[in-house]
């Protein structure tokens, strides 16, 4: 999975969960580095991602998950988690971070939130 960060490198993993906590063909979320993230475990390895589907918000991570897409419970928008894609324009994405399993701990590498510039009054 591609790091969201320029040096990805300088971010650490963080453990979120133990093997055995995510199912097989389901997903969990977690809070990392103040981000909802998303882990899904297609029964040979793990995939993170941003939580939030950006139609509406909805939680990426209590979707069903099914062939490597995950689908949001509110309005049906599948991801690949693979890379994040939507599948009916591949244009738009959602983060996608690393994982690695370290013992038993499955561990995500997260950078904080991107800053928003706002448009300020005048």
């Amino acid at each position: 999975m591609t790091p969201a960060a320029d040096d990805a490198s300088t971010i650490p993993f963080t453990p979120v969960a133990r093997v055995g906590d995510i199912p097989t063909g389901e997903g969990r979320t977690f809070e990392v580095a103040g981000r909802l993230i998303a882990v899904f475990f297609d029964g040979r390895e793990y995939h993170a991602m941003d939580d939030l589907c950006p139609h509406m918000g909805a939680s990426l991570g209590s979707g069903p998950f099914v062939d490597g897409l995950v689908t949001c419970p509110w309005h049906a928008w599948r991801f690949r988690v693979c890379d994040g894609a939507w599948c009916d324009n591949e244009k738009l994405k959602v983060e996608v971070f690393d994982v690695r399993v370290a013992g038993d701990a499955i561990e995500v590498r997260v950078p904080p939130p991107r800053a928003i510039d706002l448009p300020t009054r005048a």
